[in-house]
Parts: C-alpha cells; structure tokens; sequence
C-alpha cells in the first residue's frame, strides 16, 4: 500500500513541473504586435509566429511617410512590449517637374496627399490631367500643354487667302486676304487664331465692278467714251456716266440753248422782211448781220 502511493506521487511530480513551464512560458509570451497611427510591422515581424520574453520587433514608417528619427524596434518584456522611438513625418514630392508653357497652383502645398491644379500658358491647352497628386511615389497625373490650332481659314469669293500650309493655324497665326484684280476688299484684309481657336473676325469681302470705287476715293476704270470739249452740238457724246462728276453738261445745255434762241430770232425777222418788201425782193439792202443768221 505504501509503495502504492509512493509510485503516485513520483508520477504527479513531473506532471506539475510541466504545468508549471506552460503556464509560465504561456505568461511570458507578448501578444501579436500592432501598427499604431502611421508605423507598420516590417515584413519579418509580420512573418513571425511567437513572440517570446525578450524577442525583438521593428516598426517602419507607412506608406506615404519617411523616417524622421528614431529605430522603430520594440521589445517584448513582461508581457508587454516596449514603446517604439520612431518617429514618422509625410512624404514631400517637391515642386513638379517645369514643363515648357505650364505652371502649378502649389497653395495646397507639396506634401503626401496635396493636390495641385496645372495651368496653362496663354494660347495653350491642357493634354491630360488638369490635376497632380503627391504620391509615395511621387507626383501622379500626367499632362502636357499644347498650342491652340484654330480651322482651316475660310475662302473668299473674288479673292484669295495667303495661306498654303498643310498644318492647321496656330494660336497667333495671321491669315491675309488679297482680292482679284478689278475687287477693292471690304473689311480687315486679315484675321487672327485666337486663344480660344476661333478667328478674331470673319473673312473679308471682294466686291467689284466699274462703278465701285477704290480706297482713295477715285473711279475704278470704265469702258464708256468720255466727252471732250470739242464735241460739237447735235453729234454723237457717247454713253456719258451719271455717277462721276461730270463739269461739261452744263455748258452743253447753254450753247444748245442759245442756239436755239438766236434760230427763232432770226426766223422771225426774216419773215417780218419778206412781208415788208414783197416775194420779188433781192435781199440786196439787207444788212450783213441778218445775212449771217439766214445762212444758219
């Protein structure tokens, strides 16, 4: 009975040995460690199991941030793990990279998260992304400004455009207008691509004919005889142009006019003479001057 009992507690002996070295290593295990606000476990801690009395672990700096000082390593002590000395501060992107005819609207500042706005050159247009963004990896949104082209210029009726390039007009660009010769132009004999692509004006007009008058206010030329001083009443003047100023109409009107007034005048007479002296009446004591008007 008594090597009974003696057997037993040999046996029970060990059995609460080993639950003495479970519960107490079970007590000296820390627990899986966190990250806290903007550290993260490295990638060996992640692949750890365990994490016995004294095992050390590393934090690092989130995505987006860079170490400021500090190591980031924790150890597990008592249970519990040490507080980490790392401290963490945002990424900064920096200015963006300078491109020809573009600037950036950095008031939201260069740091992890910002956005900034890209803007333009006058005549220019964005390709792209209008917007950056400061990544981990750096500025984010790709973007180019590009020259404003405006339409093929338009044609013109009795005229044409100097203007022979196969590349559309670009912003600043003057197209000139010329007109066919015997057209005077009727507008601005050019327009310009504007910021917008569109032309600052319409194309001009060729208007034409002999009866339009040129920019310095003289008669386009004409196919119509003109009168001279030597036209002789009763004969051919010629198509004569009511439009022009025309100084030898009056003139014309009064010789015609007293033509005809001396005509009557000495019609009158003559017949007043004739009555008087009969229609055997030789003429021989009429004055020289009557004589004249007879023979007109």
């Amino acid at each position: 009975m008594d090597a009974s009992l003696d057997n037993c507690g040999r046996r029970r002996v060990p059995l609460l040995l080993f639950l003495h070295l479970l519960v107490v290593k079970a007590a000296a295990d820390c627990t899986t460690p966190l990250g806290r606000g903007n550290f993260v476990l490295t990638n060996e801690a992640l692949l750890m199991n365990e994490f016995p009395e004294g095992v050390d672990v590393t934090l690092e700096c989130a995505n987006g941030y860079v170490t400021e000082s500090g190591s980031g390593r924790m150890t597990c002590i008592d249970n519990n793990w040490t507080e980490p000395d790392l401290t963490c501060k945002k990424k900064d992107c920096g200015p963006p990279r300078s491109q020809p005819n573009m600037s950036f609207n950095i008031s939201a500042g260069t740091l992890f998260g910002a956005v900034l706005k890209v803007v333009c050159d006058k005549g220019f247009q964005i390709d792209g992304s209008s917007y950056k963004q400061c990544y981990p990896s750096g500025w984010i949104g790709k973007a180019k400004c590009r020259i404003v082209t405006c339409d093929e210029p338009g044609e013109v009726t009795n005229g044409k455009r100097l203007w022979d390039s196969q590349d559309k007009p670009k912003y600043g660009e003057v197209i000139q207008y010329v007109c066919n010769e015997g057209y005077a132009l009727v507008g601005e004999n050019n327009v310009v691509c504007s910021e917008s692509g569109k032309y600052n004006s319409q194309p001009p007009a060729c208007e034409g004919g002999s009866d339009i008058l040129t920019a310095e206010g003289k008669a386009t030329t004409t196919t119509e005889t003109p009168m001279t001083s030597s036209s002789l009443p009763g004969k051919h003047f010629g198509n004569v142009d009511t439009n022009k100023d025309n100084g030898y109409m009056p003139v014309i009107v009064s010789v015609i006019c007293v033509s005809l007034v001396v005509c009557i005048v000495a019609l009158f007479l003559h017949k007043f003479l004739l009555k008087r002296k009969g229609s055997y009446d030789t003429r021989e004591d009429l004055k020289p001057e009557l004589l004249q008007f007879q023979n007109l």
